[in-house]
């Protein structure tokens, strides 16, 4: 299985993917641990990453890219993956679409969770107070939800017109949720 989970933050999707990638038997690859893993090692892409993240800037898509490209071909990645925040844009897919057809493969779904923007709001807002998160206040929140559904939101029109593209609700408790994943991947 090789699949994208999209969704607005506060969705659950590193809590989802977690959980699938133990029920699909495949890698949950997280462009946030792809970015971590890179710094941390002081590799080269890492470093250019690093240069725009210490000045407050987005990383570009073709630093993203190429950190994806990477751990894209490590054999663990070679049945299948489940990547999670990654793509972002339409751009990107279309880079994620050439990556794997040089890989000799291709996507097999692209996930959406889907959940209603106050609650996600109130999600993270709780998230926040018990992680101590002094940054997650509600604009900042608002901000993240209105910069997901203007830049990331259009991959779901990407992915429903190449017939990839399958929604689940993911209100409701975390078991239900996964349940309603496994099941729509499996049809």
């Amino acid at each position: 299985m090789r699949a994208v989970l999209l969704g607005p933050p506060g969705a659950g999707k590193g809590t989802q993917a977690a959980r699938l990638s133990v029920r699909l038997g495949v890698p949950a690859i997280s462009t946030g641990d792809i970015f971590r893993v890179n710094v941390k090692g002081g590799t080269a892409l890492g470093l250019t990453a690093r240069e725009f993240m210490d000045a407050g800037h987005l990383v570009p898509d073709e630093v993203t890219n190429a950190m994806v490209r990477d751990r894209l071909a490590q054999d663990d990645a070679a049945e299948g993956f489940l990547l999670d925040g990654y793509p972002r844009n339409p751009e990107q897919a279309v880079e994620l679409d050439s990556m794997l057809a040089e890989l000799g493969s291709g996507l097999d779904v692209a996930i959406e969770i889907t959940a209603n923007f106050d609650v996600v709001t109130d999600r993270l807002l709780k998230r926040a107070q018990v992680e101590g998160r002094a940054d997650d206040t509600e604009p900042v929140i608002r901000k993240r939800l209105d910069v997901y559904a203007n830049s990331t939101a259009p991959l779901t029109a990407f992915y429903a017109g190449r017939g990839l593209l399958v929604q689940v609700d993911g209100l409701g408790g975390i078991d239900e949720v996964t349940d309603r994943l496994v099941a729509a991947v499996a049809a």
